[in-house]
């Protein structure tokens, strides 16, 4: 229960493996749903099928024979919203209540479903009067699809967040580190939209916020609310969060491996006090995306393939290009064993970001470290730290 008339009636996940098929979720994940319970009732988005008998039963409980009068949806995303026609067709005086653009969606995930007379249109600024309680509704386009609303309980004091300030994780596996999960969850999904998180947060700033419901993660109130809105405000302004450097890379023989863990020694050696050296082919992807917004200093190192790079850098960069990456510095550490092209295609990459500079020069290995590279990571260490 998070007030004496919000329930939660989500359910966790624990089977899923790959959340969005691309994310590895080990501690599984929650698909948060909540109701309000007042003179009119209002269920707060529903859950992914994979889940759907579950949360039918907390509804079930949570409404305690009484019917509910609307259905709000945040986000159109199906695992948040994939019972909204079960919804609809088991309670008919039920008013779906959700934004124009989800409006326009509603026949893609539910092809032949008659909505007419069914869906009250919110935007901006609109409000829904339950008795006791009011939503308040606000745009939040683009945090991370463009229908998103997230609203205000004017009563509670609880903001009802979409995707925004969630996280990887099932709640029964919740741990008192949110940031850890949220952060790699944050710049993974809605790291590209920095800009617009920014504008919801700045219409946060007008309300008196004591609690935080997303649709993935745990209820954010008092201290761990504070802290979530102060890394959201250096998350979405492409800001590090701490010092340190990343090294990722990308090495076929062990060669350019070799050059990574040596050059993390170097940079220990002379004071550095992070260093964090990712193996791109084996880590996790979007861990090693983590920790590029983390960190202010990134040295890419990679082999040279088919006159281009080594593929899984290639996709480390596509992935920070396609996230927005901005504000940060580069090095590129290069290897070919006769017609070195890795560090060009490196170099194009990360120039088409924004406010990237590159420290040079690249430094180019030949198969294996020689005494003259080991002397070019100590001039490149000393430019880093």
């Amino acid at each position: 229960m998070i007030s004496e008339s919000i329930k939660y009636i989500g359910v966790d996940d624990l089977d899923i493996d790959l959340f969005e098929s691309q994310y590895v979720v080990p501690e599984g994940m929650s698909y948060n749903s909540y109701l309000i319970d007042d003179e009119k009732i209002a269920v707060l988005d529903t859950a992914d099928a994979r889940k759907g008998e579950e949360w039918k039963k907390n509804l079930t409980e949570a409404l305690n024979g009484r019917q509910p009068d609307y259905l709000v949806a945040h986000h159109m995303e199906p695992d948040h919203s994939a019972l909204i026609a079960w919804m609809l067709e088991t309670y008919p005086g039920v008013q779906l209540v959700c934004s124009a653009q989800a409006v326009k969606m509603l026949a893609n995930f539910f092809d032949g479903v008659d909505f007419t007379g069914r869906v009250i249109t919110v935007k901006e600024g609109d409000t829904l009067a339950l008795g006791k309680h009011t939503l308040q509704f606000i745009g939040a386009a683009m945090i991370h699809w463009p229908e998103v609303i997230m609203s205000y309980d004017t009563t509670d004091k609880v903001l009802f967040s979409a995707d925004g300030f969630g996280k990887f994780g099932a709640l029964v596996n919740e741990t008192d580190d949110w940031a850890c999960e949220a952060r790699r969850y944050y710049f993974n999904i809605c790291g590209k939209y920095g800009a617009q998180v920014q504008g919801v947060m700045k219409k946060m700033v007008a309300l008196d916020v004591q609690a935080i419901c997303p649709l993935h993660g745990p209820v954010l109130k008092g201290e761990a609310l504070a802290e979530a809105v102060k890394l959201y405000d250096t998350w979405s302004k492409y800001e590090p969060e701490s010092e340190g450097i990343l090294i990722a890379y990308a090495s076929i023989h062990g060669g350019t491996a070799a050059a990574a863990e040596r050059l993390g020694e170097i940079l220990r050696e002379k004071g550095a006090k992070k260093v964090v050296v990712s193996d791109l082919s084996r880590e996790d992807m979007a861990e090693v995306i983590e920790d590029a917004f983390r960190y202010p200093t990134v040295v890419v190192a990679a082999s040279s393939y088919d006159a281009g790079v080594f593929p899984v850098m290639h996709d480390f960069l596509y992935h920070l290009q396609i996230k927005n990456y901005q504000k940060r510095k580069f090095a590129i550490i290069e290897n070919g064993s006769w017609a070195p092209s890795a560090g060009k295609v490196m170099r194009g990459m990360i120039e088409a970001m924004k406010d990237c500079e590159i420290v040079e020069p690249i430094v180019t290995i030949r198969s294996r470290m020689k005494a003259a590279d080991e002397a070019l990571l100590e001039q490149l260490a000393g430019s880093l730290i």
